[in-house]
């Protein structure tokens, strides 16, 4: 079983922000002759990479919900330009909505077992989407789904 992330999506309202923030990533990417794939940087490289790299995925939390995920393609060890090491998680551009989990606020990024990732949902991205799983789930919080 596959190995995955967890991690806060800071300043998206929605999928509909993290995919807009990922498309505005893309185009700076390509403006200077790099693969536009999106990715995430982070100061610590996960010690787990192998497990992650063996189908792992992250998993976004926005607004205080699981909501979507996205395959990690590569973990590449970089420095910046004074010479500090980062990671940079390099993401398949492809975003698969899950269903909604209720995730309590945590900084920088976590590991999340096969067992305690939400299933995936499908369907399109949009804001209707949205709206529908919350409903769904305040529903089923309610135990009247």
């Amino acid at each position: 079983m596959p190995l995955h992330l967890i991690k806060l999506s800071v300043g998206s309202e929605d999928v509909d922000g993290l995919l807009a923030w990922q498309e505005r990533l893309a185009l700076a990417q390509a403006a200077i002759g790099a693969a536009p794939n999106p990715f995430h940087d982070t100061r610590m490289l996960p010690k787990r990479g192998a497990e992650l790299l063996a189908g792992g995925s992250i998993y976004w939390v926005i607004k205080r919900k699981i909501r979507c995920r996205q395959r990690i393609e590569a973990l590449e060890q970089l420095e910046d330009e004074n010479g500090k090491s980062f990671c940079r998680i390099v993401l398949d551009p492809k975003v698969v909505r899950t269903e909604l989990r209720t995730k309590r606020p945590f900084q920088g990024w976590r590991y999340l077992n096969a067992n305690d990732a939400p299933p995936d949902i499908g369907g399109n991205l949009d804001a209707r989407a949205d709206s529908l799983d919350e409903l769904e789930q305040a529903l089923k919080e309610a135990c009247v789904w």
